[in-house]
């Protein structure tokens, strides 16, 4: 009986396996009720007279039912026999089968073709049954009300021959059209129907060319021979001499059966005991083929002009052949389906563009007193230094107004470029800037700031169609353009972003558009944000996402770092989780994040060699000038090579500075960022130092920016967002369910620091020694964050007790970003060991 129960268990946890796939469940349920249809449909047509009046009497319990499901059965037969389509309705059944075997991906059927057909035959049977029965006898479930009425419709308006003629060609059609009945196409059919037929026959007659050639050369001897000859048969016995005519037309050639023994193999002494024994001479030769089988067909023809037939060669194709690794990611994906990494937050839902304000009316309001003002100074000033104008147009932006015009043949681009500050007097306007030529155009550009721009709201431009269908890996939404266009660009191909302006011109409000333009399309669990804030005050609104989006180090107590020695770890910590990316690259022979994120969704890697799915992430550092100055080369040189490397493994920089002197943005930060944003700032050199080009000292402040790729200079508005944006949006993802803890990056501690331990002293032991020392052993994991967790610890004294573990010879030496090495096996040992160290 025990041996019975534990067989039955797996089978039972097998079906409910089974069961609890929908796809399966749906699919069975579509093919059982085609059953029920079906079996209903005959127990109805079998005594439908007697039942039809029971069809409305359901819950009449006097009332029996002949039906096989009862009443239920004699409701479906009369709904869908006699109301509707009558005994067409079986096709309705055939189709829940259909359905049911597409759920359950079991190719049985074409679907769609499938269901084409019994579309056609629902309408069209309905119909001739009508017709051939006109109502009279079993015309209820045969045609159904369905197919008389519409019989009897059309016999009223185009008769009954009109009827025949429509239900013929109708059906004629399909055919045609179903089975490619076109003259041409039948003709070729029966033409190869009897090239087949004519090549059965040709293969049952093997060398039957051959045995004709041989036939007339035997029948040429026989004409030179003698009239009367002695035939000897085989067996040596000499047969009456028969007069040979020169063409007999009965006589037949006797049929020799040669049979190959051990005394005669060879087909010479075949034919000369063949020979022999007729008497005859014969020059036979064996018929040896020119070429071998299997190169008969390249050495012909691919049509014959002798016989007219035509040739056709199909080379069939090369079957894929699938490695094993292959065949098993394909099996686990038809299995399980692609890995989906949103599972962990699958009720994650993304913000809403209510928690944007809404400012209003944005659009831009053309002042045509102020145009036609500015055109007529524009063109008097550069009238007044004689440099002629052909052409002028004006482009109307959010804060500036764009005039473009076309210099005169002979004018120097540098005398307008001279003329940059008398425009500006001219104008009474701050920030004119010139752009001589204009990228791609024949003409100089002149931007004019406008007496009242337009405001850009953050809403609007993440409304925008083109932010919510854009299919960029991280977009990045700055604002609108000159010409009044949302401007976008992909963080991931920049791939590093540089920013730079003074205090108060927008850069905080651009570090908050970018922030908030991630967080509207990137799911937690595909971006995780590195936030250093020294000010302590700029981006301390996002701690409220820490379980969705930030990510710390193991023993940082918060997310968003603020002391710059946490700074260097976090740094270096990126550098450690840099080479681990790289290194499962290139186990999977990826060159890309994106490239080894579907892989391993198509479950090609194997989670047992330590892959896993990689979000990308993002450091932003908000005061880059302060770091420099307290750091140095600490935080430079980590900052360069995350700059130089990590693009490839989904890590990207945002840094952003109010000072963009040289001794903070040096040359190798410089190199390393092709990307920069730059606001307002002070003096020109500060432009030349963020943008080798002058132009940002000539903004107006309040969002108005110049963005450079490598390319060109383009300006831009920033949007705005607010202090109580930011709060919203980050409260109504902090009040979602999140990750248990902030994505933890490598453990990094400083190998000068680890350097200093010494020799051990057991007076000197913290109190807490011995309890980390077990909690140490008994996991086995020689871990500087575990300790913090499970004694409630600071990262500082965490460190010195783990330093005093190694010290005293418990735990070994720093391993990068592996735990340490448990030098004690089991906690007997451990306290044997720590009895003989209070002694």
């Amino acid at each position: 009986m025990e041996k019975k129960v534990q067989k039955k268990q797996p089978e039972t946890a097998e079906a409910s396996k089974i069961l609890s796939k929908p796809r399966i469940f749906f699919g069975l349920t579509f093919i059982v009720l085609s059953g029920v249809l079906a079996l209903s449909f005959i127990s109805y047509l079998m005594n439908w007279k007697a039942d039809q009046s029971q069809s409305g009497t359901m819950l009449d319990k006097e009332v029996k039912s002949s039906n096989i499901f009862g009443k239920l059965g004699d409701w479906l037969g009369n709904i869908f026999i006699f109301e509707s389509i009558g005994v067409a309705s079986f096709i309705v059944a055939f189709l829940f089968i259909v359905f049911g075997t597409m759920i359950l991906k079991k190719k049985m059927f074409k679907p769609w073709k499938t269901f084409g057909h019994s579309l056609f035959f629902i309408c069209w049977l309905p119909i001739l049954f009508g017709a051939v029965t006109k109502g009279k006898g079993n015309a209820g479930v045969l045609s159904g009300v369905y197919g008389y009425q519409i019989m009897d419709s059309l016999n009223s308006i185009i008769g009954s021959v009109g009827l025949w003629v429509v239900l013929l060609v109708s059906i004629g059609l399909y055919f045609i059209l179903e089975f490619n009945l076109r003259p041409s196409s039948v003709k070729a059919k029966f033409d190869k129907i009897n090239e087949n037929t004519i090549g059965k026959v040709k293969s049952m007659m093997p060398n039957s060319n051959e045995n004709f050639e041989a036939d007339e050369e035997l029948e040429n001897e026989v004409q030179e021979m003698p009239s009367n000859v002695t035939i000897t048969d085989l067996s040596g016995n000499d047969k009456a001499e028969k007069p040979f005519t020169t063409k007999p037309e009965t006589q037949s050639i006797p049929v020799v059966e040669t049979i190959i023994t051990p005394n005669q193999t060879s087909f010479e002494e075949q034919t000369k005991d063949f020979s022999s024994a007729l008497n005859i001479e014969l020059n036979t030769k064996p018929i040896i083929p020119a070429v071998k089988p299997e190169d008969a067909f390249d050495n012909k023809p691919l049509t014959s002009s002798a016989d007219g037939i035509k040739f056709n060669v199909e080379v069939a194709p090369a079957v894929e052949v699938l490695d094993d690794s292959e065949k098993q990611s394909n099996d686990l994906v038809e299995k399980h389906g692609l890995y989906d990494h949103r599972l962990d937050l699958a009720k994650f839902q993304m913000p809403t563009l209510d928690l944007l304000k809404d400012y209003g009316n944005e659009e831009i309001s053309v002042n045509k007193e102020e145009l036609e003002e500015n055109k007529n100074k524009i063109v008097g000033l550069l009238k007044n230094f004689n440099v002629g104008i052909a052409e002028i147009k004006a482009t109307i932006g959010p804060t500036v107004t764009l005039y473009e015009i076309v210099p005169e043949a002979g004018i120097r681009v540098s005398a307008i470029k001279k003329l940059q500050d008398d425009i500006a007097l001219n104008l009474s306007a701050l920030g004119i800037r010139i752009i001589a030529p204009m990228p791609g155009k024949g003409t100089i550009g002149i931007e004019v700031p406008r007496k009242n721009p337009t405001m850009v709201s953050m809403r609007s431009v993440i409304a925008s169609q083109k932010f919510q269908n854009t299919d960029m890996d991280l977009p990045v939404v700055f604002g609108k353009t000159i010409s009044n266009e949302v401007f976008m660009a992909d963080l991931s191909k920049m791939p590093h972003l540089l920013m730079a302006g003074s205090t108060g011109q927008g850069k905080s409000v651009g570090i908050n558009a970018i922030l908030t333009s991630l967080l509207y399309k990137k799911h937690p669990s595909e971006l995780k944000f590195v936030m250093v804030d020294p000010k302590k005050v700029e981006l301390s609104l996002y701690s409220k996402i820490e379980r969705h989006y930030l990510a710390k180090l193991p023993d940082a107590e918060e997310a968003i770092i603020t002391d710059t020695n946490k700074v260097i770890n976090t740094l270096n910590s990126l550098c450690v989780e840099m080479d681990q990316r790289y290194d499962l690259l290139k186990n999977a022979f990826c060159k890309n994040l994106k490239e080894y994120n579907k892989k391993f969704s198509e479950r090609k890697l194997n989670p047992e060699n330590g892959h896993r799915y990689l979000p990308y992430i993002v450091l932003v550092v908000d005061e880059f000038a302060d770091l420099i100055m307290t750091a140095g080369k600490e935080v430079e040189l980590p900052i360069a090579r995350l700059a130089q490397l990590a693009r490839a493994v989904g890590i990207h920089l945002i840094v952003a500075t109010q000072r963009p002197s040289v001794n903070v943005i040096t040359g190798m930060i410089k190199a390393n960022f092709p990307a920069r944003a730059a606001f307002r700032v002070i003096s020109s050199v500060d432009s030349r130092t963020i943008l080798d080009s002058p132009g940002a000292d000539q903004l107006i402040g309040k969002g108005d920016m110049l963005y450079f790729n490598g390319n060109e200079i383009l300006r831009l508005q920033c949007a705005f967002i607010d202090t109580p944006e930011v709060e919203r949006l980050a409260e109504f993802i902090g009040e979602q369910k999140g990750y248990a803890s902030a994505f933890m990056l490598p453990e990094y501690i400083n190998e000068e620091a680890t350097s200093t331990v010494g020799a051990f002293d057991p007076n000197e032991k913290d109190a807490l020694f011995e309890d980390a020392a077990r909690i140490i052993v008994s996991t086995q994991q020689g871990s500087t964050s575990m300790l913090q967790r499970q004694l409630k610890l600071g990262y500082n004294r965490a460190g010195r007790i783990m330093d005093q573990l190694e010290a005293s010879g418990i735990v070994g030496g720093f391993n990068g970003a592996k735990a340490r090495e448990v030098l004690i096996s089991d906690l007997h040992s451990l306290e044997q060991f720590l009895e003989d160290l209070r002694s």
